[in-house]
Parts: C-alpha cells; structure tokens; sequence
C-alpha cells in the first residue's frame, strides 16, 4: 500500500468530518458504546466535556454554536443515555440548531440475541429530527458528510448517527472524502420582484418582523441595513433579538409570548401598508399571533423554506437567502418618510412603561440593573418560565445572538447549560444566565460542571418558590392552585456546597455588585434574587 494513503477508522473519518465544519466541541456522558467515537473526537481536535446529563449536553452544545462555530455535538450511549436526550434533541429540532448527535449501539448481530438497554435509537428520535441514520459498514464518511449537509442546510437541526460499535473500529484508507458544497444564495426575480418592489415603493408604513432564519443565515447586517435605509421599525422574534441593536429607536424589542407586547404590536402589523416578514419563522410565537394580517395587506414572506405551518398565509412568498431577497427588493428604490403619525415611536415608549423597568425592586427590576451591571457586549441566556418573558422585553440586546433561550420548544433548565457552552466557546466574552428557582433544582448538577470548567458565570436566580407562570394560567382559569408551589431552597448553602459562591440580593445595589464581582471568579456565582410569590401579576 502507497504510505502516503492514511488508513482511518469510522470512527476518526466522522470525527474529522466534524473538524472541517467547524466543530470544537462535544458535549454527553461516556458508555462503553461510545467510546471509540469520543476518542476520535478528542483526537481530532474536538474538546470532550463531560457533563451531568446529556439534556444539558445538547444545550452546551447549541451554546458553543451560537459562538459562530460549527454544528453542535452531542454524543450520547446506548439506552438511557439516549432516552436522555430526547428533549434536548427535539429542542435542536423545533429551535432550528444544526446539531449532530453521536449514539452508539451493539452490532446487529448482537441486537437479535442481546436485549439489555436495547431500543432502536433510530426509531425514537426520528420524529424529532431532520434525519437519523443507523451507520453500515463502509459508510460512514459518506453518512456523516450527508449528515453534516442536512443538518446545516435549510432551516438547521438535529441529525443522528447510530453507530454500533464494531463499524465505529471498521478501518479503511478509502473513506468517501468529498465535502459538501454551502449552496449559494438565491434571490427574487420575475414579476413577484417588480410586485414587491412596487409595495416598497408606495409604502408609508413599513414595518419588519424578523425570525430566526436570519440568524441561521447569519443575515443580520443585511436586515439592519434595510430597517436604516427604509426607516421600517423591527420587530423581532426573542431569537432574533439584538439584529438591531435594541437602544436604536427603530428596535420595538422581542415578540412571542407576552399578550402586553402584543397588545402593542399587533395594532403596528395591521396599520402597516407593507409588512416585510424578514425569515420570519413562527414556531417561536403564540396563538395570538395567527393570522395577523389585514385582508388584502401587502405583506412580502422572506423564508429559508417553503410555509408549511399556516400559522398565517402572505400573498407574496420568496424562499431563499433573507438578505439578499432584502437587497433585491429595495434595490433602487427611494425612500419615503415613514410613519408619519409616529406611532412605532409611542408604541416603543408604552411597553417600557408597561414593563416597569423602573420599579425599585421585582422581575422587571432584577433584570434592568443586570443590564446596567453588564457590558454591553454580554451574552445573557434565560429558561423559560415568567421571568423569561419579562426578560426577553427588559434585556436589551445589541448584536444578534446576544440572548439564547428555548423559544419554541420552552425548556426549563436550559439557561445554565447555554451559558457553560457559549462560555467555552468564547472565553473572553462576558455571559450571564438567568433562571427560575424550580428550574436551576432541575438541573444542579451542572453547577458542578462550571466549577470543574472554571467558569466565572453570574447566575441570577427568580426566587418566588412556586412555577409562577403557571399558577397565573391557573388563576385565569379560575381553577384552584395545585402542583405550582414549593419549599424555598438554600441556594447560598448550594453553592458552597458545590464550589461556588452564593449570595443573596434582596435590591438593586447589591445585585449590581454582586453580578460585577462575579465576573473576576473563576466559578460560578449564584445570585438568589427574592422576589416573592405572583411577582408578574400585570407583567407579561
């Protein structure tokens, strides 16, 4: 054999598939079925972190991608282990997060004799991923190039290989080596443009709402330049907050979930005399947000993929690169003074009063002087629960990807993990999370997991001891409390315990000191904020 010919196992031919994509790192929990994969990708340049549970390992990962690396990794063993990740999988999947997820099983043979911890992994995920594959022999740099491409292209998500354990050792010096190509960009033309240009054109009234394929297209210069050039104030879903840096008076802030922001809002939509839905994906928003559209309403739908959701209908559909349909659409055309009634500036001006940034103390005033606390160029993620749609509207960001959250899928417990992995990726970068109380005791565990990495993460903690945003949907329903409230914790004791440091905040002062400390430690801190229970009556 020619010496110049590498012979490379499966194993290392998908690790270093990865490598070229820009992948840096791993996230999961070791097993005997994975472990050739994990010693390929630590080989190949790809940091392993092992963490306290692989729902959180998926999160760490979309973390370490929003850093502007490549596909998220997840690895994950046989039985439990993937069971485990489910969640975070689905996540990816209804999130739009390129993520490959790596599982290993027992050799065919083994599967039709051998039922300890035996599922088929490929069966249960596939329905919450782009695809999933369980990787033959002979194909694994072919599977995992073709993994890389679905999970990257379009709207992004998850892809799993199941790769049992005796094709993960299969050794060969004629793996497929070709790569996939990124597909160029494709623009409007024909008639739909002229007609779109003839909207813009006459428009008086523009306005944008923007989603979360500009982020995945990394098309956010793009939409900021059009909102200048055409004074259309921005609305933007929570994962395309920051597109436009939100201290500008064009940025209406974040969309999705507060029935106030809407009540705001949606009266803009429908005044508009051209609505530019600038990748515009509404899995992120609620019911309120069906159908928005005046009849007849020129409204232009700019998406990554064909509308399938019906959530609403456009009379103009353009499928393809959001930033350059942008380009296309306003190419030559001239201005207009816009909103001459100046309703997007009062509209702005309401729902920061509405959201009582300026209270001494609360929900709305935790996150007010984090803000102040932090520098502008902060990295904030958040789990879901009430504080998180007060915060998607308070926390001001000032560039795209400057809050990671789960918006569509609405994990709890997600806001720490996020924040280790975007950490890793990018230490230099300040990162703050903010949590629930009944979230953070989901998952404690992985404050062991940012001790052991070292991380000086800030976590901000909502303390009111109950599932708040539940217990209001209850009282709406005038249905008694059941199953929301809970006993406080010692998160102070907690932290100590686990090797970081805790304190407690009960104002703005001590909060913004103890959240400028935080960021000269190299652990964690957790700030237990109390805010006492129904803290967001009246809020979102």
């Amino acid at each position: 054999m020619d010496a110049s010919v590498t012979t490379r196992t499966a194993a290392e031919a998908i690790a270093r598939r990865l490598f070229e994509a820009g992948s840096r790192h791993a996230f999961g929990i070791p097993g005997g079925e994975v472990l050739a994969l994990m010693d390929a990708l630590e080989q190949s340049g790809i940091k392993i972190t092992l963490v306290k549970h692989e729902n959180c390992a998926g999160f760490m990962g979309e973390g370490a991608w929003h850093a502007g690396k490549g596909p998220a990794v997840l690895f994950a063993t046989i039985g439990p282990g993937v069971a485990n990740a489910a969640n975070a999988i689905a996540n990816a999947w209804q999130d739009r997060v390129p993520m490959i997820v790596l599982t290993g099983c027992v050799p065919s043979v083994e599967a039709h004799t051998y039922t300890h911890q035996v599922f088929d992994h490929v069966a249960l995920l596939e329905p919450i991923t782009k695809a999933s594959f369980r990787v033959e022999p002979g194909t694994a740099a072919v599977v995992i190039d073709k993994a890389v491409a679905i999970a990257t292209s379009g709207r992004p998500g998850p892809v799993v290989l199941d790769v049992p354990i005796d094709v993960q050792r299969e050794s060969s010096a004629a793996w497929h080596s070709s790569a996939h190509t990124k597909q160029q960009a494709m623009v409007p033309s024909g008639p739909a443009l002229e007609q779109a240009r003839g909207w813009l054109a006459a428009a008086e009234s523009p306005i944008v709402l923007a989603g979360v394929d500009v982020i995945t297209q990394d098309g956010e210069a793009g939409v900021e330049a059009f909102c200048r050039r055409f004074n259309a104030p921005l609305i933007a879903t929570y994962k395309a907050k920051g597109i436009l840096p939100e201290d500008d008076p064009l940025a209406l802030g974040g969309a999705g979930l507060s029935p106030i922001c809407d009540a705001e809002l949606l009266p803009l939509i429908k005044a508009s005399d051209c609505v530019v839905l600038a990748g515009y994906d509404p899995i992120e928003m609620r019911i309120g947000w069906r159908d928005p559209f005046m009849p007849d309403q020129p409204v232009i739908d700019i998406t990554a993929e064909p509308n399938t959701h019906y959530m609403h209908q456009a009379p103009l559909n353009f499928v393809g690169d959001v930033a350059a349909s942008l380009e296309a659409i306003g190419d030559g055309i001239e201005p207009r003074a816009t909103w001459p009634g100046g309703e997007p500036s009062a509209a702005r001006a309401r729902l920061k009063d509405k959201m009582q940034s300026s209270e001494a103390w609360g929900p709305a005033a935790i996150i007010d002087e984090a803000r102040k606390a932090c520098p502008r160029n902060t990295i904030a993620t958040v789990d879901s629960g009430a504080h998180r749609i007060v915060l998607s509207q308070v926390w001001e960001c000032y560039e795209a990807r400057g809050l990671l959250q789960s918006t569509a899928l609405c994990t709890m417990g997600c806001a720490v993990p996020l924040a280790i992995g975007r950490k890793l990726a990018e230490p230099d970068r300040p990162v703050i999370a903010f949590i629930g109380d009944a979230g953070l005791e989901m998952f404690l565990g992985e404050l062991a997991t940012a001790r052991d990495l070292k991380l000086g993460i800030p976590i901000v903690v909502f303390i009111d001891e109950q599932l708040g945003l539940i217990e209001l949907k209850q009282r709406g329903l005038q249905m008694p409390s059941v199953g929301v409230d809970f006993a406080a914790t010692d998160f102070t004791a907690v932290a100590k315990a686990m090797g970081g440091h805790g304190v407690v905040t009960p104002d703005r002062d001590s909060l913004n000191a103890a959240i400028t400390e935080s960021f000269g430690r190299d652990t964690f801190t957790l700030i237990s904020a109390p805010i006492g229970r129904r803290a967001y009556d009246g809020r979102i």
